[in-house]
């Protein structure tokens, strides 16, 4: 059995869809977990998984992605959409720490509420770099989502679908 043949399917696009859906949500729960309390609060341990979900699931995708390649007659958009893909796995990385960063700090903060904990500068620093990142990153990840996913619709459908039906 091959893994990345699911029922006569290619993996990659049943698991790409994942990918284009996760990395912008991802992005955005990281965002707002950084900046708005009352989402982080209601959010909470989602924005960690959201993190995890997507370091093991680009990964899988570009792997699949891989394997479809090889058997699939070389194109330039195809090419064009395996670069962009391959481009995402950096963002997608720091964009999952980031998201497990984001949890874990603010974790330990409300952990340390009835204790002493980090001072108010440090804890207000923290929170604008986390911002920012989180800012960058997820902008990153989901412009790079963009490019791939839409490169590989181009590469899929371009010159095979007309607007007048046969």
């Amino acid at each position: 059995m091959d893994f990345y043949n699911v029922d006569g399917l290619p993996l990659h696009v049943l698991v790409v869809h994942f990918t284009i859906v996760l990395v912008p949500l991802t992005a955005l729960c990281v965002m707002l977990a950084a900046v708005w309390p009352a989402v982080r609060r209601r959010l909470g341990v989602a924005v960690a998984l959201l993190g995890v979900a997507i370091i093991a699931l680009v990964p899988l995708t570009t792997e699949a992605g891989e394997w479809l390649m090889q058997r699939v007659a070389p194109t330039p958009l195809i090419g064009e959409h395996t670069a962009y893909g391959n481009a995402l796995w950096p963002w997608s990385l720091s964009l999952g720490i980031l998201g497990i960063a984001t949890w874990l700090w603010y974790l330990m903060l409300d952990r340390r509420k009835s204790r002493r904990g980090p001072s108010a500068g440090v804890r207000r620093t923290v929170t604008v770099v986390i911002a920012v990142l989180a800012l960058g990153i997820g902008v990153g990840a989901t412009w790079q989502t963009i490019l791939a996913g839409e490169s590989g619709s181009r590469a899929v459908w371009e010159g095979s679908f007309s607007e007048m039906p046969r």
